[in-house]
């Protein structure tokens, strides 16, 4: 039976003058935020924050130079993101293109797209989106039916993705398609760079029950894109977006979505809270601090060029399960009035609201267990 071995987090460079230049912009931005926009963080929109980041050289830290990166290493990267994070500050525009989509290119994409897409995205300026999902097919990305032609003109793609968290405010989608006609499963799969500007291409909204608007639909209907949007290597596209998740599943994200309601119960409860709400603080803080480290060390493994694949499911998993617990045990804890004006109130109607989503993102308990099992040899 394996174990989580804890690696060494040791980033390199002044980390508290890093962790207050982000602070520093976060306080520079933050008056025009509403709480609910700070609650919302990794989704939430803010264009001049993000370009203010790019500004800094907060964005494509890890990025060769030539691109518009900083070749900064991933351990101060995570840095950047936990404070972030812990701020409340809405970095959703940039998100999946500094955390996924760009080192996606930098280790599979031709130079023509890098030099087209990366610069923007160290910017601030250029957003990208994910193609993964379909109808009707749940969690199982091997199900793709979306099918692009190859054709002397380029790529006929035909089909539709659903559940594409920001394609509204995107410049391009990273979509997972079907090259190879009549094959099944993850055979035959392939990436493609797509500009969300095409003829044929079409984002509708998909408003959800909170009344947010962060997922779409996008349809393609004979859109042709260029042969150069192919990313990788055509038909291995199933490898390549499987590493593209190990990216998604372990970060600071994973265990601080619901961190400001920790902040806003400590700070409304003052500093001698009754005894059971002082016990559950304690709870709360040593169940995160657990998961950061845990957190901590697979950064820290990536980082040292390790697939800790099982390491960042564990992650995922259980640092989901204390986000969607911690609005109820605040809700059983303490007397609120959900329809209140208090920080406490709209953050915790706000939460309750919002967060049996979390364990959707990046992929389902079920599919994080079954791939936690497979690596500790039980299935």
């Amino acid at each position: 039976m394996q174990i989580f071995p804890l690696h060494p987090f040791t980033p390199p460079g002044d980390v508290p003058a890093l962790r207050q230049q982000v602070r520093d912009l976060i306080t520079a931005h933050e008056p025009r935020w509403t709480i609910e926009q700070r609650a919302d963080t990794w989704f939430g929109n803010d264009a001049e924050f993000s370009r203010a980041l790019g500004t800094a050289g907060l964005l494509g830290m890890t990025w060769p130079k030539q691109y518009g990166g900083h070749e900064r290493s991933m351990l101060e990267r995570y840095i950047v993101l936990e404070e972030l994070l812990a701020g409340g500050a809405p970095a959703g525009l940039h998100w999946i293109a500094d955390r996924q989509t760009g080192p996606l290119l930098l280790r599979y994409g031709t130079e023509e797209q890098r030099e087209k897409y990366l610069p923007g995205m160290a910017r601030g300026e250029t957003y990208a989106c994910i193609g993964l999902s379909e109808p009707n097919s749940g969690s199982d990305l091997a199900s793709v039916r979306t099918f692009a032609r190859k054709t002397l003109e380029g790529w006929r793609v035909n089909g539709q993705k659903v559940w594409t968290s920001g394609a509204h405010h995107c410049h391009a989608a990273l979509t997972l398609l079907r090259t190879e006609e009549g094959s099944e499963r993850q055979q035959g799969l392939s990436q493609l760079m797509i500009d969300l500007d095409t003829p044929g291409v079409t984002v509708r909204p998909i408003i959800d029950m909170a009344g947010r608007h962060h997922f779409n639909e996008i349809f393609f209907d004979d859109a042709l894109v260029p042969l150069g949007a192919l990313v990788g290597t055509e038909g291995q596209g199933w490898k390549q977006v499987t590493a593209e998740l190990a990216l998604e599943r372990s970060g600071p994200e994973r265990y601080l979505s619901s961190h400001l309601l920790l902040i806003a119960l400590i700070d409304a409860v003052g500093p001698e809270p009754a005894p059971d709400v002082a016990q559950l603080i304690g709870r709360l803080t040593a169940e995160m601090w657990t998961l950061r480290q845990m957190s901590l060390s697979t950064a820290a493994k990536l980082a040292a060029g390790e697939d800790p694949v099982v390491e960042a499911a564990i992650v995922k998993d259980l640092g989901n399960a204390y986000e969607q617990a911690l609005p109820r045990l605040v809700q059983a804890a303490v007397e609120v009035d959900l329809a209140g004006p208090s920080d406490l109130s709209r953050l915790l109607a706000w939460f309750l609201l919002t967060s049996p989503s979390f364990s959707l993102r990046g992929g389902t308990p079920e599919v994080l267990r079954g791939i936690i099992a497979k690596g500790l040899g039980l299935r």
